[in-house]
């Protein structure tokens, strides 16, 4: 599972709501290379077979939900270092307080700013905002 350095990153991103998936990779694809499934057994394979370097993760899903996938995640020695971002509607404070007990690095709130979707996920990916973002020669 190799790549050139000169390739973009991988991010994994995990809803059942096709329009969610288009939204996230419609923000991140000039920057990385988006993947896009709608439940857990679909991204868990992905991940056994592929580099992903960031998954965003929905928390309501049929199957597994975020929570289950996460805590597959965390347990499997080689994708346990994956930096997990939830995505999700869920706002109450105990949900942010699990996912964070669960090892999750984010939490975005839907609907969100493109703005800080893109931000979350370079901060986790320790990555600069390039420069065409900070002069606002492309919108967000």
């Amino acid at each position: 599972m190799m790549r050139a350095s000169d390739e973009k990153k991988v991010i994994l991103s995990i809803d059942d709501i096709p329009a969610n998936l288009i939204a996230i990779k419609n923000i991140l694809y000039p920057l990385f290379d988006v993947r896009l499934v709608k439940e857990g057994g679909q991204a868990l394979a992905l991940l056994k077979r592929e580099k992903i370097d960031l998954v965003l993760l929905d928390i309501e899903m049929p199957g597994h939900n975020g929570f289950e996938l996460l805590q597959v995640i965390r347990q499997e020695p080689a994708l346990a270092h994956l930096p997990v971002i939830f995505v999700t509607t869920h706002a109450s404070a105990s949900f942010i307080r699990r996912a964070v007990k669960a090892g999750a690095n984010g939490y975005i709130l839907k609907p969100f700013k493109p703005s800080l979707l893109l931000q979350k996920v370079l901060e986790q990916l320790g990555m600069d905002i390039p420069t065409a973002y900070q002069d606002n020669t492309c919108a967000l």
